[in-house]
């Protein structure tokens, strides 16, 4: 579940601040438990789960649970140290604080390390990006590089091998978590339903079991499309009441069958188990490392939050809770070594057996809670892909007006519905979904430890021993539990291998495809003394109305628009080059949206407007975003004067871009208004803009007439040339918007390599074909779009 990211940050920054008054500190206090509180339905849902499977995937088949106890002392023991060291110490305490402005995750690090190693993870990136206020933050609050760090960032410059393994890397651990999207709501519905196990017999269960798993996961998709904002409030709910539930019945059972279970604590224990069970101790340890599916959203989930506050959670409510679950089960299976050999050891056979239907109906409501959880993750990583170049378009409903970050992907809802019902029918077993789901959990956990070595390095300016020593500490620890998984390759480890591969070959296809259909762009732009030649009017008519001519370029004309102008007998009055990019920093501040220049003299009436987003951002489009446009466009314009302070950003020679913010963020800018033509009335404005620059529809229209003025503030005056340019801006708005696109096919030149004629020919095209068009980006009207195609050897 995704909340409202803006509040959240704001709620975050009062609950780290020092307030002076008492009163301000209570409120302060209030905030973060407050967060803390919402963090447990969101983040923790995954985690919670895991006490179902644990020790019934660890003694599924390598090792036995004997009378010695060694076995599930041994295995407690590695529990305990294995959530104490990873989940507690290196992601609570550690890796929490490699926020990239607030947010987290693995494309969080990425564009930290990016940022700060001055490399451009997409080709349209600027050096007015770098003037952006997260960039400048970033930038005070990091301290001065060491020697090593200086040589390790001009490296990664110099070298363009290491910054694709760099991104290679980042896409690896991406995609991890996208097969983590699919494994996750299979193991933890499935486990929560096995329950059932206990009150029937083997013959009936196996035939109940899956179809129930099923009938959950589907009903679990399919309501996928409405979001979670009406039911998320019982989210934090559900998981509170299912962390007290199996943490009572742990002390319960310790209790009652183990008071001195609490010796297994001790790190000798691992050392017993080790020794007895030599190589398929080793090899159980795929099964011990699924107590910690979930740590990972502790961090990716951290924009939403707190840093605090998912400290507060975790460390004394979750981490205790967890730890009694894990001690309770211990106890009661060292003094019940002769059970059923039809059932395995389990969870459900520690709980009392007066209290195993409630507990499974929660068992059920937290592992949905838990899987809803990765679902929206596994959407929002992939709006995050998109964003950056390194996934085809996808179509993003988002499923409230008021929480900006909930979102809905369709094409990626059924595709992990259809994924997570085979993987429930194809394995029907705990034991191999489990295999599958610890592997792609370590392989993520392995990335992000590689990762936060760069970062102790490059942004936190730290000794190179340091970085080591956390890769040593954590690295090990990760790198036996890979080890431990990978060996079950045949025994369903091979799912997310395969699921990597597939999504790491689409991304890697389609960002290749992007990065040298946009280097074809660079290289062919028309040259700006080619437009000066045709004049003003283009060497065409120019008709009213304001023509958004899409294109991915940030400086120059592209290629395609000679092929309009060639082409079109007449164009519109005024020309916009609309880019809409994004930038490696998560979210710009809608002061700093819109970059506004003029390409030509003042009398061509031909504008430059790129609109810049973070990574975590999702444009959402409306009626407000083609007004927002508009309107930067009119404050350029107005702005053009002598006694103008503006910021504007010299990208090249022949242009000069100005940052813009949206029409609502700028108190004293022009604020653009639109009334029917019948409406007599109207307020013009706050009291202090009084100077109104007026324009009427002509009356010839059929269309429903619209009164289209700018209501701009008294000081500074408008020249006359600029006053007419926006009269004529409001004439040709209010004649209509048309939106020009520009189709490039992609075709690998003559002379290509057949790996190359296959990535290009057949995978791109095939991605290109299937993925969603620039019209649905930015919801034009088909009546008022106009598309050109065009051929792109590369």
């Amino acid at each position: 579940m995704d909340l409202e990211v803006g509040a959240c940050k704001d709620r975050a920054r009062v609950g780290l601040g020092a307030p002076k008054c008492g009163f301000q500190r209570a409120a302060s206090w209030r905030t973060v438990l407050t967060l803390a509180y919402e963090s447990l339905g969101v983040v923790y849902g995954d985690l919670s789960t895991s006490p179902l499977y644990v020790y019934k995937s660890t003694f599924a088949e390598d090792i036995h649970h004997s009378e010695t106890n060694e076995e599930i002392l041994g295995v407690l023991s590695f529990v305990f140290w294995t959530l104490t060291l990873v989940p507690l110490l290196k992601y609570v305490f550690i890796v929490l604080k490699a926020d990239d402005n607030g947010e987290g995750g693995t494309f969080a690090l990425y564009s930290l390390l990016c940022r700060h190693a001055r490399l451009n993870p997409l080709p349209s990136c600027q050096l007015a990006d770098e003037d952006l206020s997260e960039y400048k933050d970033l930038q005070l609050m990091s301290p001065t590089g060491t020697s090593f760090s200086s040589r390790l960032k001009s490296t990664l410059e110099r070298f363009k091998v290491l910054q694709r393994f760099l991104l290679v890397l980042a896409l690896i651990g991406t995609c991890m978590v996208i097969g983590d999207g699919v494994l996750t709501p299979s193991i933890s519905v499935f486990s929560a339903v096995s329950g059932l196990e206990l009150s029937m017999s083997r013959e009936q269960h196996k035939y109940v079991e899956v179809p129930i798993a099923c009938v959950i996961l589907i009903a679990l998709f399919a309501l996928q499309h409405y979001g979670t904002h009406k039911i998320g409030f019982l989210f934090a709910p559900v998981v509170i009441l299912w962390l007290l539930c199996i943490s009572s019945i742990g002390l319960y059972n310790i209790f009652r069958w183990n008071p001195h279970v609490y010796q297994a604590l001790s790190p000798h224990y691992m050392y017993n188990f080790l020794r007895k069970t030599q190589r398929q101790g080793w090899m159980s340890l795929g099964g011990i490392l699924l107590c910690i599916t979930g740590s990972e959203a502790m961090f990716a989930d951290l924009g939403h939050f707190s840093q605090l506050s998912i400290q507060i959670a975790f460390t004394t409510f979750v981490y205790p809770s967890l730890i009694l679950a894990y001690m309770g089960q211990a106890a009661y299976l060292s003094q019940h070594h002769l059970m059923d050999s039809d059932y395995q050891v389990g969870f459900y056979v520690s709980v009392p057996e007066k209290l195993r239907w409630p507990v499974l109906a929660i068992a059920i409501l937290d592992a949905v809670v838990g899987s809803q959880a990765i679902i929206t993750g596994t959407f929002s990583i992939i709006k995050q892909c998109t964003a950056l170049g390194c996934f085809p378009k996808v179509k993003i409903v988002h499923t409230s007006s008021k929480i900006h970050g909930q979102i809905y992907i369709p094409e990626i809802n059924w595709t992990l519905m259809l994924l997570c019902l085979a993987i429930t029918i194809g394995f029907r077993d705990t034991k191999r979904m489990g295999n599958a789901s610890g592997l792609a959990v370590i392989t993520v956990m392995l990335v992000t430890t590689c990762l936060m070595s760069l970062v102790i390095v490059l942004c936190w300016n730290q000794s190179i021993l340091l970085a080591i020593g956390f890769v040593f500490l954590f690295g090990t620890i990760e790198a036996l539990y890979f080890s431990a998984s990978l060996v079950k390759f045949l025994e369903g480890a091979w799912v997310p291998i395969a699921l990597a591969f597939i999504f790491l070959v689409i991304m890697c296809v389609w960002h290749y495809g992007t990065l040298k259909k946009y280097e074809y762009e660079v290289h062919n732009k028309v040259p700006l003394d080619w437009l000066l030649s045709l004049g003003p009017n283009l060497g065409i008519v120019r008709v009213s109305g304001i023509g958004l001519v899409r294109t991915e370029l940030v400086s120059g004309i592209p290629a395609i628009f000679s092929h309009f102008v060639t082409n079109l007998p007449a164009f519109h009055q005024v020309l916009v080059f609309l880019c809409i990019k994004s930038v490696p920093v998560p979210h710009v501040k809608p002061e700093e949206r819109f970059l506004v220049g003029r390409i030509g003299p003042r009398e061509f009436r031909i504008y430059r407007c790129i609109v810049r987003y973070g990574y975590r951002e999702f444009h959402k489009d409306d009626m407000d975003f083609e007004k927002d446009l508009v309107c930067s466009i009119a404050e350029f314009v107005r702005s053009g004067n002598p006694g103008y302070d503006g910021i504007n950003v010299n990208l090249k020679d022949e242009e000069t871009m100005q940052v813009v913010g949206a029409c609502w963020t700028q108190a004293d800018g022009i604020q653009m208004s639109e009334v029917d033509a019948e409406n007599k009335g109207g307020s013009p404005g706050p009291s202090e803009q009084t100077e109104i620059v007026q324009a009427h529809s002509p009356p010839t229209k059929p269309r429903r007439k619209k009164k289209v003025r700018f209501i701009v503030p008294e000081s500074p005056k408008i020249e006359a040339e600029a006053r007419d340019e926006l009269r004529d801006l409001m004439d040709a708005r209010e004649a209509g918007v048309a939106y020009i696109l520009g189709h490039s096919y992609v075709r690998a030149k003559q002379g290509s390599s057949l790996f190359r004629k296959a990535v290009i020919n057949v995978g791109y095209d095939l991605l290109r074909r299937n993925c969603r068009v620039p019209t649905y980006d930015l919801s034009m009207p088909h009546e008022s779009t106009l598309e050109v195609g065009m051929i792109y050897p590369i």
